[in-house]
């Protein structure tokens, strides 16, 4: 396996595929964070908010991203994160999670994230300050 802290800028981490969303892992996350909004588990009240279904919670989506940087917890950690929601994520998607190293400062990496649907569609773009142990 190679290191993080050999990573020249324009180079990315292996990619991370999601399996499908499931409507167990939102009432999972929904139990796990507290938000019980349940256009995120009832697909009657999703319709009734004028969705086409239930929706992901943005941050079940942005809390996937760290699973890029698990593989280096020995060499580091998240020191910061900053993300925009891009697009709705929807049950049976298939998120794929990419990071590429933007800037080296120091014992600091940033990199850009996305979460792509399997349309190619952004729903989550954003930066991730990774710092050297």
């Amino acid at each position: 396996m190679s290191t993080i802290t050999a990573l020249q800028v324009g180079e990315s981490l292996a990619d991370v595929q999601l399996n499908p969303v499931s409507r167990l892992d939102l009432i999972k996350y929904a139990g796990a964070s507290g938000d019980f909004n349940p256009i995120h588990t009832i697909d009657e009240e999703a319709t009734n908010a004028g969705l086409p279904g239930i929706i992901a919670h943005g941050m079940w989506t942005m809390g996937n991203l760290a699973k890029l940087f698990t593989p280096y917890v020995e060499e580091g950690f998240i020191k910061d994160y900053s993300i925009r929601f891009r697009g709705m994520v929807f049950l049976n998607d298939v998120i794929t999670l990419k990071a590429t190293l933007a800037e080296r400062n120091e014992n600091t990496l940033t990199f850009t994230v996305v979460a792509l649907n399997q349309h190619e569609k952004e729903v989550v773009k954003g930066h991730i300050v990774f710092q050297e142990a």
